[in-house]
């Protein structure tokens, strides 16, 4: 499992690593001003993020494709956990799913754990069949894999997070080759599901739809977040309020300042410029991503590393959205900012995941090596092939 010999130090891409160790400090002094300048409010995600940099580190030493063998155990461990949550779950009065699992005074959510879980046995099971891919029983079987965490996870009921999963599995399918007969058939199939269940939404579901189409609905009642969170990101202007002076942030204006509306208190304290920092930041470690996923040969981790970067793009798309308004309100978390120890842990294991990648050497699949390739291995061997080639045609 470790194994550093596969791994060339050379190719970590610090880029990366050091955009993640930024944004994480930032992230965790924006939290400190959301939570009113209180440090003890403040130690879970302290305490996560030194965890999930050592973890970082540690799995830079693993060999992936050690790893990938146990994928099977891996997608069994989350449904489990997805299973267990079903039952012992608890949230739905205070946030409308039972997405959290109790532990003592510890509390878990199975379903960003299970991000990890999927991501990587997802993009093993594909790569097993990535020949076949667009054969119709094949991709069922694809697909099954895929649907049966989303739907484990819509009986919560967590819409938000179900949608979270079916943009990267969509990414990850996209990447590893999927037709475009069966992207324009999902599409469609996609379209009408969206329809029916946007005109069977009822309860708050209903009314965050309502909202974002007429965002001056209701803003003293079920639009009184989004409607603070907006004033607060307007007052900024260019060079914020400042640090901790945040009218609407400091005063209870917005009620999940330190989780769902983060950016809002950005926004108002430090500005434009604070806001443009953080999309910068955001856009380095995606950028970084994609072209980890480009430069690897190997299907399993070109797959799994687009599954990383689809996963935190949906995640900033979707937070940063519903806070200026071009996306319903979901309680859908900034990644490195959002309070939520659970959370900060994931995505710093899948970017550590990714940064393995970047090292993770013997990136050709061997079903892609030519006589070139061969010949830098053993121009012995591609000589004996050559003339096993030449036996054959004749």
């Amino acid at each position: 499992m470790f194994n550093l010999k596969k791994k060339n130090l050379k190719e970590l891409d610090l880029i990366l690593l050091f955009a993640t160790l930024i944004l994480s400090i930032y992230g965790l002094i924006v939290l400190y001003s959301a939570q009113g300048g209180d440090f003890s409010a403040i130690k879970t995600q302290i305490a996560s993020t030194v965890i999930g940099f050592i973890l970082i580190a540690v799995l830079c030493t693993m060999d992936l494709d050690v790893i990938k063998k146990s994928w099977k155990v891996i997608y069994a461990i989350s449904i489990a956990l997805l299973v267990m949550t079903l039952f012992l779950g608890r949230g739905l009065d205070e946030w409308g799913a039972k997405s959290w699992v109790y532990i003592g005074s510890f509390s878990i959510q199975p379903s960003e754990i299970v991000k990890v879980g999927l991501i990587f046995s997802f993009a093993a099971y594909i790569d097993k069949y990535k020949d076949k891919l667009n054969e119709p029983l094949i991709l069922l079987r694809v697909l099954i894999f895929a649907a049966i965490p989303v739907g484990l996870i819509l009986l919560q009921p967590d819409f938000g997070t179900a949608m979270v999963y079916l943009f990267f599995i969509a990414a990850m399918l996209f990447v590893a080759g999927i037709s475009w007969k069966w992207i324009g058939l999902f599409a469609v199939i996609g379209l009408v599901g969206g329809y029916i269940l946007l005109t069977n939404l009822s309860g708050f579901r209903a009314d965050r739809i309502q909202n974002f189409l007429n965002p001056s609905r209701d803003i003293s009642g079920s639009n009184w977040q989004q409607y603070q969170g907006m004033i607060a990101i307007g007052s900024g202007m260019l060079n914020g309020r400042g640090f901790l002076k945040g009218s609407q942030s400091q005063y209870g204006y917005i009620p999940e300042k330190e989780t769902d509306f983060i950016f809002s208190v950005l926004a108002e304290e430090l500005g434009f410029i604070g806001a443009i920092i953080l999309v910068i930041l955001f856009t380095i470690i995606i950028i970084r991503l994609v072209m980890i996923a480009r430069k690897s040969n190997n299907t399993f981790i070109t797959i799994m590393v687009t599954g990383v970067a689809a996963m935190i793009f949906i995640h900033i798309f979707e937070n940063i959205g519903m806070t200026i308004g071009i996306m319903p309100v979901t309680g859908i978390p900034l990644p490195l900012l959002s309070s939520g120890g659970t959370f900060q842990l994931i995505c710093l294991i899948l970017i550590g995941l990714a940064l393995t990648a970047s090292m993770q050497k013997s990136y050709r699949d061997p079903d892609l090596l030519d006589y070139e390739t061969m010949n830098v291995i053993d121009p012995k061997l591609v000589s004996n092939s050559k003339k096993l080639a030449n036996k054959s045609q004749v």
